[in-house]
């Protein structure tokens, strides 16, 4: 049984770990790979908005996505931006990042090669992953604007479309806690966390949800 205490610091931490950007029309709209399919199908819904001409996906695969995507992320969500309609003109595939910042990097060569100019990115990703992307980008992109953009979906509708709390605990833990780590690894530019917000982090992990805290360096 997970306490009321414990819901409401997760909640604290699902809403500052969006960034909270209106959507607004960019040169090209990279979706981040994961386990989260809902990802494809948000980059597709803003791409059918008029919000960019041109989508990249990126991502191999990992231990939670291995069996589920065996093609790659990328593979994945770029056929299923096919089977909603896309053009295939209009939806590349970057299929070799592993983490946040190969996605930055990877997409940024990608676009780079095929003559594509970039002055703004639309990033997509999973909700409670915005902030930890923005700062990613900001740092290994820095001369483009970033745009923040998940699934509207709220919390409590999250948690359930997953199926367990505790699991969605640990990745809001992780997602903050590599917030506070990773800039003096130089993965990320610095964002200000506010107390509150640390506090809720800090009863999180006392309160043992710790599955997705850094235990080796990665990005």
């Amino acid at each position: 049984m997970v306490s009321a205490r414990a819901w409401a610091d997760a909640k604290r931490l699902w809403d500052f770990l969006q960034m909270h950007h209106e959507p607004r029309p960019c040169s090209v709209a990279v979706g981040l790979g994961s386990h989260d399919l809902g990802v494809a199908d948000t980059t597709v819904d803003l791409y059918r908005r008029g919000m960019a001409p041109l989508i990249v996906f990126t991502g191999a695969t990992s231990r939670t996505t291995r069996a589920r995507m065996p093609r790659g992320e990328a593979v994945h969500y770029r056929e299923r931006a096919l089977e909603l309609g896309v053009p295939p003109a209009a939806v590349l595939a970057e299929p070799r990042a592993t983490n946040t910042g190969e996605n930055i990097l990877f997409t940024r060569s990608l676009l780079q090669e095929k003559g594509v100019e970039v002055e703004d990115v639309l990033l997509v990703s999973k909700p409670y992953e915005e902030r930890r992307a923005y700062a990613t980008a900001r740092k290994l992109w820095p001369l483009v604007e970033i745009v923040s953009a998940s699934s509207p979906i709220q919390f409590e509708q999250y948690v359930d479309s997953i199926g367990e709390p505790n699991l969605v605990f640990e990745m809001l833990v992780g997602a903050l806690q590599r917030l506070l780590l990773y800039p003096a690894m130089g993965f990320m530019i610095a964002l200000p966390v506010p107390d509150e917000v640390v506090a809720a982090y800090e009863r999180l992990r006392t309160g043992g949800f710790i599955g997705r805290i850094v235990r080796s360096v990665d990005s």
